[in-house]
């Protein structure tokens, strides 16, 4: 597998890389300035028209965001984003939500917590490859399947007549539960580090072993470390220094463990 980082403004990099070129994109922008990032700001329009530019047709774009609460109302980027997205042509294939137990640390006290962020999952037509995870257990495993019940008019329901059997396991929805925080390693020197487990997942749903993923804001690396561990290519852009290094740092330690059957 292969992996390739950059270190400059991802609005520029990507436009010297070849169109249709890229699989699947799994990023988070520094939204609404709810932290520095070391001083560095990003071009929003210029980036998701390059990310059309760049993802192949039927391709996917992972797009994780959330919203400030300014003055006592909230931004609403995140929606603008999206619309945007599909302005420019993408699907909105799935809107998701990255649920964090325990409640959240932002928005207004006289609101409710803040605890989720939106995944927006951006098509470039009909996604070629979708995955989805079938690790949620069924509460009525081994019990007979109503699915195909249809209700009728006269308020009657119209049972299957051949019910299938429910499995042990059935597929998750689109709120996925994900604790926030420490990797267990250098990510913690970022201010928002990725969790693993989304990176992961997203990968596995949207993409196959040898295809091309993206992150034009690298972050840490999160994106990179778990392309390399499912035997995706990878390419990275980032625009800080300090946090490109340690983006290498994991994804090299990353190829080491894939090296060592680790």
């Amino acid at each position: 597998m292969t992996v390739t980082l950059h270190l400059g403004d991802c609005a520029e990099v990507m436009k010297t890389m070849p169109s249709e070129s890229i699989d699947l994109t799994v990023t988070s922008p520094p939204y609404d300035n709810l932290r520095t990032y070391n001083g560095f700001v990003f071009d929003f329009e210029t980036i998701a028209k390059e990310l059309y530019r760049l993802t192949k047709p039927s391709g996917v774009v992972v797009w994780v965001v959330g919203d400030a609460t300014i003055n006592g109302s909230e931004t609403g980027t995140s929606f603008k984003q999206a619309l945007y997205f599909k302005e420019i042509g993408f699907n909105l294939h799935d809107t998701m939500i990255y649920k964090k137990p325990g409640g959240g640390a932002v928005g207004s006290n006289n609101a409710y917590w803040q605890s989720f962020e939106y995944m927006f999952i951006f098509s470039k037509g009909t996604p070629a490859t979708v995955n989805k995870l079938k690790d949620k257990v069924n509460k009525r495993a081994g019990s007979k399947s109503t699915s195909g019940t249809k209700s009728q008019f006269t308020g009657t329901r119209l049972h299957p007549v051949n019910g299938t059997i429910v499995g042990e396991m059935g597929y998750r929805d689109n709120v996925w539960v994900i604790l926030a925080g420490n990797n267990g390693d250098d990510s913690c020197l970022h201010p928002a580090p990725f969790p693993e487990a989304l990176a992961r997942d997203h990968i596995l749903s949207w993409s196959n072993p040898g295809d091309v993923v993206f992150d034009p804001m690298t972050g840490s690396g999160t994106t990179g470390k778990m392309a390399v561990k499912y035997e995706r290519n990878f390419i990275g852009i980032e625009i800080s220094q300090e946090y490109l290094a340690i983006a290498e740092r994991r994804i090299h330690d990353a190829q080491q463990q894939m090296r060592l059957g680790i």
